[in-house]
């Protein structure tokens, strides 16, 4: 039997966008540039360009911010626990879990997506190393998604990673499935979560310009996209209802000026609490069973 269509399937069009975009900034594979990310690219540079002029930033430029904090936080993660167990989800065509496996060819680094998505990846990654694992094909709003937690050691540490992909969804399924990971991941020693955030573009004073392009990409993609957070408290607050016992929300402005803020000093610790500016935060969520 066919898997039935998953309602969030439009989205893995942004997925050939990004492929394309990290292939261009060289930090990719040209396996994991379509022709479709190609034309994507080219359809959208002026209106990129324009962003990146009049806003402070576009859709690659927090691409680029995104999977740096990302990668620098699982690098970091790896080197505490030479054991960690990676699951990637809505994968995509980033090259993280390609390029993962070359830094630390012991790791158990599995990606996961959905049908069409898993096995476009499957076939991208098989032409570089033909001992690439199969991407794991899962709806993640399914009972189906626990299945994908039951391929690693439970006695390990896991760490799951998404990108570019819980803007998607409304609040009420965000919460959905922070509740499935904390659920299924409830038998490893420790669950981490690391993701990237859009957040409410409140110190932006195009503000509004950014709304309407949001609005634009959710009628694209068929989804709930939104804003749904305005301070990093509220990240946290939410991700704790959720089962996650702590929440750390990275903002580029302060990550890249001084990854070594003082966090003794309390007017330090205010700012972290405070929206910055930037277009993208990144997550890093976690809780520990012992």
């Amino acid at each position: 039997m066919t898997q039935p269509l998953s309602e969030h399937r439009h989205i893995s069009f942004t997925a050939h966008y990004t492929g394309y975009i990290w292939y261009k900034m060289g930090i990719s594979h040209a396996a994991f540039a379509t022709s479709k990310g190609k034309f994507l690219a080219k359809l959208v540079h002026p209106l990129e360009s324009w962003a990146e002029k009049f806003v402070g930033g576009s859709m690659r430029t927090t691409l680029k911010l995104r999977h740096t904090m990302i990668d620098e936080h699982l690098t970091q993660l790896i080197e505490q626990h030479p054991d960690l167990q990676v699951l990637e989800i809505a994968c995509g065509l980033s090259p993280r879990g390609w390029s993962f496996r070359q830094k630390f060819p012991a790791i158990n680094y599995r990606e996961l997506d959905l049908p069409d998505m898993a096995r476009i990846k499957t076939e991208a990654l098989k032409t570089i190393d033909t001992a690439s694992p199969e991407v794991i094909s899962v709806d993640l709003f399914t009972a189906d998604f626990e299945n994908a937690f039951k391929v690693f050691d439970q006695s390990r540490p896991l760490v799951i990673i998404s990108e570019g992909l819980i803007n998607y969804f409304s609040k009420d399924m965000l919460q959905q499935l922070l509740q499935a990971m904390t659920q299924y991941g409830s038998s490893f020693p420790e669950l981490h979560y690391l993701t990237d955030i859009y957040p409410e573009p409140v110190k932006n004073r195009l503000a509004n310009i950014i709304w309407s392009c949001s609005k634009l990409l959710k009628w694209m993609s068929r989804s709930a996209f939104s804003f749904h957070f305005v301070t990093p408290d509220e990240v946290q607050h939410f991700f704790s209802t959720a089962g996650f016992s702590k929440t750390e929300t990275v903002q580029p402005s302060h990550y890249f000026s001084d990854m070594h803020v003082a966090q003794s000093n309390p007017a330090e610790k205010a700012m972290q609490n405070e929206h910055a500016g930037d277009l993208v935060w990144m997550i890093h969520a976690s809780v520990k069973r012992n």
